[in-house]
């Protein structure tokens, strides 16, 4: 800075004040002095500075009046001229001690006028470096608020965007519900048909069982009866053991032949269960699988569907393998019944022979 140390103005500053208050006070036709804020602004300088360049300034501007040369009047002259004299310098002189010490006492107050306004320069200098940081802060608030409001429309078309996802995601998730249950009810249907074709292959199976059970016993009757009349042959007539070896070679292959018919028919049946069992297991783990991925439920219904047909098929498969062993088990009846007649009637025409 180019200020001097006692506190005056660089000449610099001075003329750069008194040019923006002679150029102010110009403007106004002369008529009134300009402000220190106007000077201020003009000058560029702070208030402290343009305050004490105006003093300076309107010192100038103002002439004091110096005490006016005395003229003792004629008259006075003439009648007492050398008293009135004196007189008059008395009174001067203490009109002049009195303007003294007016001066002096205006001299005092403007010195604590000139600080007081130091003071007050000061401290508007203060309040304006804080009015500019104000400013800064409400600019940068103002900003930052902006940002806030651009930030809480931008949520806003978020959340916006989320109520439209949330209501999607809600509508898919009632469809997906909607399509649970009509899988489920559609797993219910398939489960009972399931349980209605493991009944029939159950009751298929007793069937089975029935007829070999009957058949056995059929069979070991049969038994009874030829060793009954092979004993009644054999002492009635030797001379049929050739003809009776034959005949028991004969029922021998045809019993050999139903025990395969009917080992055939339990086979059958056994792999009928089996694979029925293994069919329920398979839905069993299609039902669970369906129910951990229900978006899969579609799929897995149909192979179910599939899987229900095949067995529908294998079911009417294994009736007519039901049907063919009792047609296969009535015709070993007949020719069980033919082989009886046979032997009743060998054994009517070896009856003569033996009485004769």
């Amino acid at each position: 800075m180019n200020e001097q140390k006692n506190g005056g103005l660089s000449e610099e500053t001075r003329q750069r004040i008194f040019a923006a208050a002679n150029t102010l006070y110009a403007a106004a036709g002369k008529a009134t002095f300009p402000t220190v804020d106007a000077v201020r602004k003009a000058a560029k300088v702070n208030m402290n500075d343009a305050s004490t360049g105006m003093k300076e300034w309107r010192r100038e501007q103002t002439t004091q009046a110096a005490p006016p040369a005395v003229d003792v009047p004629e008259a006075v002259k003439m009648s007492a001229q050398a008293a009135i004299a004196n007189l008059w310098q008395e009174a001067q002189e203490l009109a002049n001690e009195r303007l003294r010490t007016a001066e002096a006492g205006w001299e005092v107050e403007r010195e604590n006028l000139n600080a007081v306004r130091v003071q007050v320069a000061e401290a508007f200098d203060r309040k304006e470096a804080e009015l500019d940081a104000v400013q800064g802060e409400l600019a940068a608030a103002r900003s930052e608020l902006e940002q806030a409001l651009q930030r809480i429309e931008e949520l806003d078309a978020k959340l916006a965007g989320a109520g439209r996802d949330l209501a999607a995601a809600t509508a898919a998730t009632e469809m997906a519900e909607a399509r649970a249950v009509e899988i489920e009810r559609r797993a219910g249907d398939l489960r009972q048909e399931l349980d209605h074709a493991h009944q029939e292959a159950a009751q298929a199976h007793a069937e089975l069982v029935d007829v070999r059970k009957a058949h056995a016993h059929e069979l070991d009757a049969l038994r009874a009866d030829m060793a009954a009349e092979r004993g009644r042959a054999e002492e009635s007539a030797a001379k049929s053991a050739t003809a009776f070896d034959a005949l028991r070679s004969e029922l021998a292959g045809t019993r050999s032949a139903a025990e395969d018919a009917a080992r055939k028919a339990a086979a059958e049946a056994d792999a009928l269960r089996t694979e029925l069992v293994t069919i329920r297991a398979k839905a069993e783990a299609a039902q669970e699988a369906m129910r951990e991925q229900r978006e899969r439920a579609a799929g897995e219904a149909s192979r179910q569907a599939e899987q229900l047909a095949a067995l529908q098929a294998e079911r009417d498969e294994a009736r007519q393998s039901a049907a063919a062993a009792r047609e296969q088990t009535a015709e070993l009846r007949g020719q069980m019944e033919a082989i009886r007649e046979q032997n009743q009637h060998l054994l009517q025409t070896l009856k003569p022979g033996a009485q004769k």
